[in-house]
């Protein structure tokens, strides 16, 4: 069953991880955003959700993003594929002009990290969702890359990733164009029967936008 994060936010989130000081998880705008990223020691996938809450203050500007001790801004972006994922939806929604502070919890499962390649695509949605007052749907999760352009580039240890999200309820799973069966694909997966073992659906997606509209139910 898909957890109810929010509610485990106060025993949950590890030391170090922390909303703007003068605001609540409540009072800001939040979204979830499940991650299909890390693979551990027993090459098993694992599940992961990272909480983004956004204060919507004035300042700074323009908006930032903190993350533990870390702060990446619009300019001279940081962090690996998360200062990438925040720098693109920054740039898409600029008429916006964003500002305040992003706060990032990784409520993980595991003891993992998200900030890894293969959870570019993902973080991207959901930077996207909240500068844009979007949810996540429940049920829905994606593994890929972020690349130039805003295209989705192809991962690895899909099966193992598969797995984790149906471990935890999720029914469709996204993933890089040309991997289910394409050129991109594994000859050792068979995604196609893994779908039907699990009774889930999985989906190709060869976009941010493609992703986006299927994450949240909303065109972009």
């Amino acid at each position: 069953m898909i957890r109810p994060i929010l509610a485990l936010l106060a025993v949950l989130a590890p030391a170090g991880f922390l909303l703007g000081a003068a605001d609540s998880v409540s009072a800001a705008h939040v979204v979830e955003v499940p991650v299909l990223a890390a693979i551990d020691a027993n090459n098993r996938g694992v599940f992961q959700v990272m909480v983004m809450s956004w204060d919507q203050q004035a300042a700074p500007d323009p908006v930032e993003v903190k993350w533990g001790n870390n702060r990446v801004r619009v300019r001279g972006t940081a962090l690996g594929a998360l200062g990438s994922a925040f720098a693109y939806a920054a740039e898409q929604n600029r008429s916006l002009h964003p500002t305040g502070t992003i706060s990032i919890y990784g409520v993980a499962y595991a003891p993992v990290s998200s900030d890894g390649p293969s959870a570019g695509g993902a973080m991207t949605v959901g930077f996207l969702a909240l500068l844009r007052g979007d949810p996540i749907l429940r049920g829905v999760a994606l593994t890929g890359t972020l690349q130039p352009g805003g295209r989705i580039g192809p991962v690895g240890a899909i099966p193992d990733k598969v797995r984790a999200a149906a471990r935890e309820g999720y029914r469709t799973i996204l993933i890089p164009q040309g991997q289910l069966n394409g050129q991109f694909s594994d000859p050792r997966w068979n995604l196609t029967g893994l779908a039907m073992e699990l009774g889930l659906t999985i989906k190709e997606v060869a976009t941010i936008h493609e992703a986006y509209e299927l994450m949240t139910g909303r065109r972009w």
